[in-house]
């Protein structure tokens, strides 16, 4: 059979590699042999298969999200879940009249949590989602400062006089300070004053109000130990002040951490809208919520603690739908991932979940306190958050500390640093973990088993630790907050 040259040719050519094309081989291409952009936008399309790749390789860089034991917020959740999220990704949660049933199922989950909250149905109680729990603290701010602000005008307060103030724990979140700055909010904190109990003095914090105080917040989970400050205390005693008060001062409680596993696990526990001078609860659903980062909530146990001057009408279905948020458009997706998990798990999975999650960091506890090295702060009964210390023999003993093993442990990937305590036991350092449903007992055991190797790898390493170093003006350490 004879053949012509030029279909010879065009043959040879169906088999010949040309970059970039459909079939070229991603790093065969032009575009994985030059630098991504970092100061211009790039002159040239590219293939969306290259450039998913490369970009994908930038996240290598970040540490794996399940091995991050510091991180609070949720690194896992299921197919269905995932797919939720991706399929609502397009919609915006503030546009109610487009999307009226994210405004419905934000509305459900509203209901869902003041219920779990145990909100008194003889009042009107009000909620809204937030983009996590730093978003919901500014808002029961603002509500706690424009509230006083009315009420002070109506007593006849001065209030230029001199700045309203807030009333915090030194074991704030950083959000409570960016509060406070960005609103002229004096804040007065609480020392911590017993190393053996790191919580808010309840005492103190009356102590501290005046007729400028809008307000004092608790938390339930407190950062850097896990520890839970003593609202029932609290608000007997900001009981009797009121009575006397010239104008009342309300309780926020900051449940950032304990807001959606409490009411599972132990649900007894008086905290929320059974205590009469709690006003208003902020919570993360990212976090025992067990949604992705970008979800929070904020619930008022009445319309009378949310003043209408900061309540926006928005057009909706004919009608107009009130709003209370600093942010605008945002995804609905985190939304609509809550209310897929209180569908999915119901009361009886969250309680399985966060059961689960305690026996896990009741393990770790354990097994890290058998070392002999450390002394626990907190072992994870109340909430699982581990957090500990070394203790005095050990730092007489060793010649290293906690900055030098969470340097240890990152050779294995985990991702445990250490920190600073607050005010009154800032030289006090401590190394926390936050336990989370998809960290397991293999896992945990896995991490035991690489502590203690790092442990030993240390002994045996001639170093000069982080806190020598310190000492000699060489090496600060920096505190850690999520």
């Amino acid at each position: 059979m004879l053949h012509k040259k030029s279909n010879i040719k065009k043959d040879e050519e169906k088999f010949v590699f040309r970059a970039d094309s459909s079939s070229t081989p991603i790093f065969g291409s032009h575009e994985s042999d030059v630098l991504l952009p970092r100061d211009k936008i790039g002159q040239k399309m590219m293939d969306p298969r290259i450039a998913y790749q490369l970009v994908s390789d930038e996240m290598m860089h970040d540490g794996n999200p399940r091995y991050n034991l510091c991180t609070f917020v949720q690194t896992y959740m299921e197919e269905e879940a995932r797919k939720i999220m991706l399929d609502s990704m397009a919609t915006n949660a503030i546009d109610k009249s487009e999307y009226p049933q994210t405004t419905e199922i934000e509305k459900r989950c509203v209901n869902i949590i003041a219920n779990l909250w145990n909100a008194n149905h003889q009042e009107d109680f009000m909620g809204t989602s937030t983009v996590g729990s730093s978003e919901a603290c500014m808002l029961g701010g603002m509500a706690m400062k424009f509230r006083w602000r009315k009420r002070a005008q109506a007593l006849g307060i001065d209030t230029t006089k001199q700045k309203p103030n807030l009333i915090v724990g030194s074991g704030y979140q950083v959000v409570w300070e960016k509060f406070c700055v960005y609103w002229d909010i004096e804040m007065r904190e609480v020392p911590m004053t017993d190393i053996n109990d790191l919580t808010m003095d309840p005492q103190k914090a009356i102590a501290l109000c005046d007729d400028y105080t809008i307000g004092i917040v608790p938390i339930m989970g407190i950062t850097y130990t896990g520890m839970f400050d003593d609202i029932v205390t609290l608000d007997k005693l900001l009981s009797q002040y009121n009575k006397s008060a010239k104008i009342s001062v309300p309780i926020h409680v900051d449940a950032a951490s304990g807001g959606l596993y409490l009411p599972f696990i132990n649900p007894d526990l008086t905290w929320d809208f059974r205590l009469k001078n709690v006003v208003s609860i902020s919570t993360s659903g990212h976090k025992y919520g067990l949604i992705y980062p970008g979800i929070g909530w904020v619930m008022w146990r009445d319309k009378q603690f949310l003043p209408d001057e900061l309540v926006f009408e928005v057009a909706y279905l004919g009608d107009f739908e009130p709003t209370f948020q600093i942010n605008f458009s945002r995804s609905g997706s985190q939304i609509w991932a809550q209310y897929y998990c209180f569908v999915r798990w119901g009361f009886e999975g969250y309680k399985a979940i966060h059961e689960r999650t305690r026996d896990v960091g009741l393990f770790l506890a354990k097994g890290i306190k058998s070392l002999g090295l450390f002394d626990m702060i907190n072992e994870g009964q109340n909430i699982p958050i581990i957090c500990w210390t070394m203790n005095h023999r050990a730092q007489q003993e060793k010649h290293w500390d906690l900055y030098d093993l969470a340097d240890r442990l990152r050779f294995n990937g985990w991702q445990v640093p250490a920190y600073p305590l607050p005010a009154n036991f800032k030289d006090v350092s401590v190394m926390r973990i936050v336990v989370r449903a998809d960290q397991s007992m293999e896992q945990m055991s896995l991490f035991l088993k690489d502590l203690k190797q790092a442990i030993k790898e240390l002994d045996t390493t001639n170093l000069v630790s982080h806190k020598r170093q310190s000492q000699e003006g060489k090496i600060v350490p920096v505190g850690y907050t999520h």
